[in-house]
């Protein structure tokens, strides 16, 4: 049976089809939907975790009770998760472990644009890359044969390309995996420095009988056509360099660490100029190059963002070569807006009113750094903006941090924003921490968390309760406060501002996408009412339009939310319909 599939809903029939007994993630597009597949196998246990660390080590710990486990976050989650991915290569597994990274090249929803192939060679992990949605489903599964056969995780390094494509995808069955049975074993699990040394010499054996297998491998594959060129590629690059280049040779490496060195050498041998197509980082060609092979890559083909057939025919052959191109129009831009109805809208608002330092966080609130809110100076990281914030008072005073606050989502406070309201009070900071509790994770879709009390399948579970978490950790002033109640938030933030110790905001109001959130309808503006003062222009909304000699409401957008009226000095805001 055949199935046009998502290469990320293909990575889910992979682990189901590959026997996976447990699946644990934290969202991160281009990965999210991988997990979210997965939880629909009843079969298969799956969780959001509350960071991609905890997510890996879950699956480490899954893998060594004797269980195919398998672990998905985007490409900046691989930093939060590599303090145990680089030990789990040293004690290796029991079932298999197979740990799925999304890379972002163009960063369509990230604040970098890493190559995670590097980690593959920092932790000495293999590391596979499928080029569509059928490669997808059986790299996965070999990549479970890989780390049973070698006894150590398998990275499997997605794109955005490749997550968000479809193609279609021949199903198998189901295997019939039995959990290996689970025996104490501190010498192989226990990474303490003694048998931490001796696991060091079990790795570079292994690294010596993956070459070997690289070379070997169906995963890295010839296929021949004019010898007079030779393309070695992989990924998304690969279908990118077969529509560029036409009947050409090329080398399709699936295995891109460690890389078939001796089946590079032979294709090279054979053809008589070559050219090496990926995309950001020249990971093949340094080290074809460092085999004294002479290649083309990187001195034409840029290290900067995502690739296309059209991209790669002009950097080879020139803008003349009759290719036609892909596109004749210019794309009109669409600059991302916080949805009509927004609760961040209402919070930064204030703050821009206020005139405050704001250190940021990642999120659908990040966009309140573009105008007309402009109202964000920093985002760094995930849970980045509350240590940011101490720092920057540490460093300038007492006076300039309260004049700053940090802003965080919920689910991002969760995944690593606690430990840097740890350090504000263990080292007597003042800093203000505003927690924007929608009720869900909201850039990546609409994920669960511990806050919002229901787990991954929507059940209901435990919910973490912000104000008892900031009293436990030391923060004795904690206010929850409605954003679009602006008069009320303004004066609760003045005063956390003012106070002589560190204070939590929580910033509540649910997102305006849920499906349980209504509103009264789209508003319009009576004319007659309107002075033209633009403040509701400020709030950034985007169904408010300045026609020049007047500003109306698109109606069409308008959810309703009603901010533009606490914003309004002449009532000018009224029901769409009313007489």
């Amino acid at each position: 049976m055949k199935k046009l599939m998502l290469g990320n809903e293909a990575v889910a029939r992979g682990a189901y089809e590959a026997g996976v007994t447990v699946a644990a993630a934290y969202p991160g597009t281009p990965s999210t939907e991988i997990t979210e597949n997965i939880a629909k196998y009843d079969e298969i246990y799956s969780e959001w975790s509350p960071n991609e660390k905890v997510s890996l080590e879950v699956a480490i710990g899954a893998s060594i009770a004797g269980a195919r486990s398998i672990c998905s976050m985007k490409h900046v989650g691989l930093n939060v998760a590599a303090d145990p991915l680089f030990t789990v290569s040293y004690t290796g597994v029991n079932g298999g472990l197979v740990v799925m990274v999304a890379d972002d090249p163009g960063m369509h929803s990230s604040q970098n644009e890493q190559d995670s192939r590097h980690y593959a060679r920092a932790s000495k992990v293999p590391m596979l890359e499928p080029a569509d949605s059928q490669e997808c489903k059986e790299f996965v599964r070999q990549a479970f044969e890989i780390s049973e056969k070698f006894d150590c995780p398998v990275l499997v390094r997605l794109s955005t390309r490749v997550a968000h494509s479809q193609s279609t995808v021949e199903l198998g069955e189901k295997c019939d995996y039995k959990l290996k049975d689970y025996s104490k074993n501190p010498d192989k699990y226990v990474m303490m420095p003694a048998m931490a040394r001796k696991r060091h010499v079990e790795v570079e054996k292994r690294m010596t009988l993956l070459r070997d297998f690289s070379n070997e491998s169906s995963l890295n594959a010839i296929e021949w056509g004019s010898k007079d060129i030779g393309v070695i590629t992989c990924g998304i690059a690969y279908q990118y360099a077969r529509e560029a280049f036409g009947d050409v040779s090329y080398l399709k490496i699936g295995m891109v660490y460690p890389l078939p060195d001796k089946l590079i050498a032979d294709f090279c041998r054979q053809v008589k100029k070559v050219y090496i197509i990926e995309e950001l980082e020249p990971f093949i060609e340094e080290q074809v190059k460092k085999m004294c092979i002479q290649a083309t890559g990187k001195e034409i083909i840029p290290v900067i963002g995502e690739l296309s057939a059209q991209l790669i025919r002009e950097k080879v052959f020139g803008k003349n070569h009759a290719g036609k191109a892909l596109l004749n129009e210019t794309v009109p831009l669409r600059p991302p807006v916080m949805c009509p109805g927004c609760p961040h809208r209402g919070m930064y608002h204030v703050i821009k009113k206020l005139k405050l330092n704001v250190s940021g966080d990642i999120g659908c609130y990040t966009l309140g750094a573009l105008p007309p809110t402009a109202s964000m100076d920093t985002c760094i990281c995930m849970g980045a903006s509350v240590g940011a914030a101490h720092g920057m008072e540490k460093a300038r005073g007492k006076e300039f941090g309260k004049k700053t606050v940090a802003v965080i989502g919920d689910s991002t406070f969760i995944h690593s924003g606690i430990t840097g309201l740890i350090d504000v009070v263990y080292n007597k900071g003042n800093s203000t921490v505003i927690i924007l509790d929608n009720s869900i994770t909201g850039m990546t879709g609409h994920q669960h968390n511990p806050t919002t009390g229901y787990t991954i399948k929507g059940e209901p579970t435990r919910q973490v309760d912000l104000v008892k978490l900031a009293n436990a950790i030391g923060i004795e002033r904690v206010r929850v406060a409605d954003p679009f109640n602006i008069k009320e938030f303004e004066k609760i933030v003045r005063e956390e501002i003012e106070a002589e110790e560190p204070s939590v905001i929580i910033s509540q109001r649910p997102c305006a996408l849920l499906k349980h959130v209504k509103f009264k309808g789209a508003l319009r503006i009576n004319l007659e009412k309107c002075r033209k003062c633009k403040m509701c222009m400020s709030i950034g909304c985007p169904s408010i339009v300045d026609k020049g000699d007047h500003i109306e409401v698109n109606e069409a957008l308008c959810v309703g939310c009603e901010l533009c009226t606490k914003v309004c000095s002449f009532n000018a805001f009224e029901k769409a319909g009313d007489n």
